[in-house]
């Protein structure tokens, strides 16, 4: 998980890089690399009106008060122009923290955000091991990517209030068929806690670049003063108002959600592959060198994610449909070997 501050970090969905390495176009190309749904949430055609003015604060409080109802939340959240913003903003919520425990590996621009403002990292296994640290700040992503891995509740809980201390930051992009595990109706509630929710990732719309961070109201206007005016974008908030809105079309999405996720893990089960973690939108495999067999599935068109901190690891998404699943199975008995 080390890397310099100013270095960039490898995700998922660099298709057009692939493209370029192994051919083809677009089209011929099953990218599972990120997890993403593959699923997108039906949209109505909105207003021109939209595109041409920027949103009023009034449309910005209405989207946040949708958003806290749908995520569960105590407090009205703010909005972001996407949770990585947010990540970048984490170190001035504690300007005198010089330590951050990251429960680890997880998403590598947490160490970034830290490292480029002089704060040490403290990796730790689990947020328990945190407690064992100097550090202002523990991070935490729950289900985590790549691996999956759960905290419960109860225990995220008994940690945030022995640690009046410490800044807790829960990242719960992957939650949103996991309401069992938010923290998002403490936050607010428990003044060290902060929950980050993704928008795009369960609404497959993760290029409008939308999330909302749950915060008591001190370091919720930390956010918005770093953020500053017209944050998010006004097609943004109107399409969330209609997400929110729709619970017929959220449960939809579910069922399509929980579908896409059985025919993968079908695909994985035939295919030998070992599953060492899962959330519902992404699957963590054990298949020897991961690089290697993620490049040996790009030469078939199939993208998926290798890591340099976990290099026996592939993270594979959703498939889409039976078909790519047949795809998935068949192109990964040829290439990768059981472990």
């Amino acid at each position: 998980m080390t890397h310099q501050a100013n270095a960039p970090i490898a995700h998922g969905g660099a298709l057009s890089e692939a493209i370029a390495r192994h051919g083809g176009n677009a089209s011929e190309w099953l990218d599972l690399s990120t997890g993403i749904s593959p699923f997108t949430l039906p949209l109505p055609e909105f207003p021109a009106s939209i595109w041409r003015r920027l949103p009023e604060q009034s449309e910005v409080q209405r989207v946040c008060e949708l958003a806290k109802r749908h995520y569960g939340g105590s407090v009205v959240p703010v909005a972001v122009p996407g949770t990585q913003s947010a990540i970048q903003l984490l170190p001035y919520l504690t300007p005198n923290a010089s330590e951050v425990a990251i429960v680890s590996p997880t998403y590598g621009e947490y160490q970034r955000a830290y490292q480029r403002m002089d704060v040490a990292i403290d990796p730790v296994a689990t947020l328990e091991a945190a407690a064992g640290t100097r550090a202002g700040v523990a991070v935490l992503a729950n289900p985590n990517n790549p691996d999956g891995r759960e905290t419960p509740r109860d225990d995220i809980f008994g940690f945030v209030r022995a640690q009046r201390h410490r800044l807790v930051v829960v990242d719960e992009a992957f939650a949103d068929m996991r309401q069992d595990l938010s923290m998002a109706g403490a936050a607010g509630m428990e003044p060290n806690l902060v929950v980050m929710r993704s928008f795009g990732k369960f609404f497959g719309l993760a290029g409008l670049r939308l999330g909302f961070v749950f915060a008591e109201p001190r370091l919720a206007s930390i956010l918005k003063d770093r953020l500053g005016p017209w944050a998010v974008s006004g097609p943004a908030l109107a399409v969330a108002e209609h997400a929110f809105s729709r619970r017929d079309l959220v449960n939809e999405l579910r069922n399509k959600i929980e579908k896409a996720h059985a025919m993968t893990r079908s695909a994985l089960s035939m295919a030998r592959v070992s599953i060492v973690g899962e959330s519902e939108l992404f699957f963590c495999c054990k298949v020897g060198d991961g690089a290697t067999v993620a490049d040996q599935l790009a030469s078939h068109k199939i993208l998926v994610r290798s890591f340099d901190h976990s290099p026996s690891f592939i993270r594979i998404g959703l498939v889409p449909d039976e078909l790519s699943a047949v795809r998935l199975r068949e192109t990964l008995r040829l290439v990768s070997q059981p472990s």
